[in-house]
């Protein structure tokens, strides 16, 4: 099934090599590293178009995941290069505001009606950042409680500092973010009681593999606002990805500031801070309290990423590219599912998710996480043509992309299931296993 004999990746190996000589980590983002794939088999891409990549030894890939999810159109989309070039013929930045920016703010909004101003960054930490300053101006308190059972919010210290890499941030930093539990309202409560008068925003995506418990984003909104608290959607890959109008939109509940970037831009940089006009007021010029420093940064109103962005949500509403992300993520949740279990496999090998955000699971013997059986599983794909931290779709793929994928999905489930039959996936890892992002040491 693998075609193991066709694939060389020399050129990567050398190029990741050079890489690690000159840019700490080898890649501009840790989720990137070649950690996160088998030994001298981390591909280093060479271009992309659609749902298909390239690397420099000249290999092709379907890809899942494209951009850490921001590709959600496919590489080099025509309507959306096109507008790119067409701002860049006219400037990229000036020294006041573009037509441009106007342009695209109304555009957001109407996209996003539950939002009244927006502020557009290059990245989503920046938004996330921003949201959580307002919110401490807005309510003058220090505390910020972050959603536990969500990965990321920031790279900035107030969310660094609670991970596993929080070297370089003082400990004082770390005990200004506190945390509560998903779908746990009275967890929650406990957590506001303890710290009454102190937490300014409770953080969180609205939802991620599963759609949230009946009425708990609602009941969440009222139990923060009644602690005097403000509600912060992180909408990075709910935004678009869930619904044209985000998960806020698609679950009816509005919160009081949103951050959206990723599928925003189609892999171009741009993110946005969403809200309540009278909260985002305050980092303007029309407000007679006490000034915010929101967002002010020298690139985050290129014209051509805004331009981007506008062409992407022109696409999203005149074809319907979220329903089609999930139609896609359906048939390929339903076909991997199936070859699972046809290998007997799928209590290891595990799909979840919203059919536009599937990620999968690799479960060893005793039916725990593995990163041995992941390098196993990830090595088979490559192998087979298919690149993925996850099966996250983009729209560009096509019904013979999916079959594809689960032709190589079934091959690497037989593999899975020698190795279980063995009892140790070391024979098929070609090395060291992947790891994890967040760890102390290397």
């Amino acid at each position: 099934m693998s075609n193991q004999t066709e694939k060389s990746f020399e050129r990567s190996v050398a190029a990741n090599k050079r890489l690690h000589d000159l840019i700490p980590g080898g890649a501009h983002t840790y989720a990137k590293g070649d950690d996160q794939y088998p030994f001298e088999m981390a591909p280093v891409i060479s271009h992309g178009a659609g749902a298909h990549v390239w690397d420099v030894d000249r290999n092709e890939y379907i890809e899942y995941g494209s951009g850490l999810r921001s590709v959600s159109l496919g590489h080099a989309h025509p309507r959306v290069v096109e507008a790119v070039r067409r701002e860049l013929d006219r400037g990229s930045n000036f020294v006041r505001p573009s037509i441009v920016e106007l342009e695209a703010a109304e555009r957001f909004l109407a996209a996003v009606p539950t939002a009244e101003m927006v502020k557009f960054a290059k990245n989503g930490s920046d938004a996330t950042t921003a949201a959580v300053r307002l919110a401490r101006a807005v309510t003058g308190r220090p505390l910020v409680a972050v959603c536990s059972d969500h990965a990321f919010f920031s790279v900035d210290d107030w969310f660094i500092s609670r991970t596993a890499m929080p070297a370089g941030i003082p400990g004082e930093i770390g005990d200004l973010t506190v945390a509560f539990p998903y779908g746990d309202l009275a967890a929650t409560e406990e957590l506001l009681i303890r710290h009454e008068g102190k937490i300014a925003c409770l953080m969180l995506e609205a939802a991620t593999q599963q759609d949230p418990p009946a009425g708990y984003l609602q009941s969440l909104r009222d139990l923060t606002h009644r602690h005097g608290a403000l509600l912060i959607f992180d909408e990075m890959i709910t935004g678009f990805r869930f619904s044209a109008s985000g998960a806020q939109g698609l679950y009816g509940v509005t919160p009081d500031l949103s951050t959206f970037g990723k599928a925003l831009g189609n892999g171009f940089a741009v993110s946005a801070l969403a809200g309540r006009r009278e909260l985002m007021e305050r980092g303007g010029l029309r407000d007679d309290r006490e000034r915010v420093f929101l967002l002010s940064t020298t690139h985050g109103a290129e014209t051509h990423a805004l331009a981007a962005a506008i062409a992407v949500m022109d696409v999203y509403a005149e074809e319907g590219i979220a329903s089609r992300l999930h139609d896609l993520g359906d048939k390929l949740s339903a076909g991997v599912r199936e070859v699972a279990a046809a290998a007997g496999v799928q209590d290891h090998v595990v799909v979840r998710g919203r059919a536009s955000n599937l990620v999968f699971g690799t479960l060893d013997e005793n039916l725990e996480p593995s990163q041995s059986y992941r390098t196993l599983f990830l090595r088979e794909l490559l192998l087979g043509g298919v690149i993925g931290p996850s099966f996250v779709v983009s729209s560009a793929l096509t019904d013979e992309d999916i079959a594809r994928t689960v032709e190589v999905v079934a091959g690497a489930c037989a593999t899975y299931r020698k190795a279980l039959d063995d009892g140790d996936p070391r024979g098929w890892t070609g090395g060291r296993p992947v790891k994890p992002v967040f760890r102390r040491f290397v």
